[in-house]
């Protein structure tokens, strides 16, 4: 199957969830925060979020501070 990630194609084995994309990048997974299809998905969500083909995945810094 077919996402892109921040823009860019990746393949993947059918049946990947978030959990399984994320894990698979160099940053720390606890790092970023992930949105599918323009959705914010939550960390302890992830690895309950199949990925399809065709899903758009984006990761970013979360911003914190006040």
């Amino acid at each position: 199957m077919q996402v892109t990630l921040n823009g860019e194609a990746r393949v993947l084995p059918a049946g990947a969830t978030l959990a399984d994309l994320i894990a698979g990048l160099a940053q720390p997974p606890q790092w970023l925060a992930t949105a599918v299809n323009g959705e914010f998905v939550p960390r302890a969500s992830r690895a309950q979020r199949p990925l399809r083909d065709g899903d758009a995945v984006l990761t970013f810094q979360p911003i914190t501070g006040g």
